[in-house]
């Protein structure tokens, strides 16, 4: 196959899809690789590493989709880049087409095979790559929430472990998996005073054995709900639904009822939001307010530390880059499961199903 990696577009994003080990396994398994040039600079690698093992350094991102079979990338196609895609395409990043009825409308019409690093799950139901990411938004959502709750970003103006004779920030957690658990690590770390809210009863059992004594595990129903969110400094949202898009856990009345300068890191806003009044934002402009409430919906979080991401995310990937490449889609597809769930269009047809019934 020729393989591409294109310059990432996306706003304030630099992660790239392949490490140069990468490109140079994929040449050592017969396939040429073409990469955008300057694609790896935002990460810290140079053109000339991987020009030195054997990846053709091309000019355009124009070059590297006329030409190639299979494009991997990072985050989903911008508008400028749908316009260049083929329909006999395969294109290996992040989709989330459950967060954008446009984006799927577009990719559909493009006809492209699109295989979703998000919905890849493998023998045991994990989603291998997802998790590093995952870790990533989760550590960096208390990282940016504590720093969003000082005064002059019109936070609370408290700090999240407090001092001694001073009380810790309550920092509340919707959802304990990959993103809730780190996100508790750390605010645990930090000092605060910690809540999870999960609906499975196995993994709050799994926190509360693993969590230090200031996080405390809790069922999550809408009661329990209602009662934490006015007492959070700062609220996590970190529910993942494969595929499909988030649901809304607090409600715009829920959010009015915090405290002035409380601050909300959405970190499903990738797929939609968990938090009814959360919307889309940037790393240019990270923040709006609403009811007093800071908000802080980056939809690319890991994206602020591109050289951790990228190497977090090509470590995970790889493998299955190689394994696709070798394979071809039919081939891949037919592995497993895991495999075929990470296919989510062919021909213009959603192949799915949690996201063919998340975009209707």
């Amino acid at each position: 196959m020729i393989i591409g990696v294109p310059h990432e577009v996306k706003s304030d994003e630099y992660r790239v899809g392949l490490l140069p080990v990468g490109a140079e396994l994929l040449g050592h398994d017969g396939h040429t690789v073409l990469v955008e040039k300057g694609a790896g600079l935002g990460s810290g690698f140079e053109d000339d590493l991987y020009a030195a093992v054997g990846a053709r350094v091309v000019a355009s991102a124009d070059d590297v989709y006329q030409q190639a079979d299979l494009i991997i990338k990072v985050k989903e196609p911008q508008a400028q880049e749908v316009a260049w895609l083929r329909a006999d395409q395969i294109v290996f990043c992040y989709f989330h087409f459950a967060a954008s009825q446009e984006l799927t409308h577009a990719c559909l019409a493009a006809k492209i095979t699109a295989v979703a690093y998000e919905t890849l799950a493998d023998a045991r139901h994990r989603l291998p790559l997802l998790t590093p990411m995952s870790e990533v938004a989760g550590k960096m959502s208390i990282q940016e929430g504590a720093k969003y709750l000082e005064k002059p970003m019109m936070g609370r103006g408290i700090l999240l472990g407090g001092v001694a004779g001073v009380e810790p920030a309550n920092v509340m957690i919707l959802g304990g998996g990959v993103v809730g658990a780190n996100a508790a690590k750390v605010a645990a770390g930090l000092g605060a005073r910690v809540i999870i809210l999960d609906i499975d009863l196995d993994r709050l059992r799994e926190l509360e054995d693993t969590m230090p004594d200031n996080v405390t595990t809790i069922y999550c129903d809408p009661h329990e709900i209602a009662a934490a969110v006015p007492y959070a400094d700062l609220l996590i949202g970190a529910v993942l639904i494969p595929g499909g898009r988030a649901p809304h856990l607090v409600s715009a009345e829920q959010v009015a009822g915090m405290r002035n300068g409380a601050v909300i890191v959405d970190v499903a806003i990738d797929q939609g939001g968990c938090i009814e009044t959360a919307r889309p934002t940037t790393h240019q402009e990270p923040t709006y307010i609403v009811d007093g409430v800071v908000h802080y919906c980056v939809t690319n979080i890991p994206g602020a530390v591109g050289r951790t991401s990228t190497q977090a995310l090509c470590h995970a990937t790889l493998p299955y880059a190689r394994e696709l490449a070798r394979l071809g889609v039919d081939a891949f597809g037919a592995v497993n499961a895991g495999h075929a769930a990470a296919i989510n269009m062919r021909n213009g047809q959603i192949t799915n199903d949690a996201v063919a019934e998340a975009v209707g």
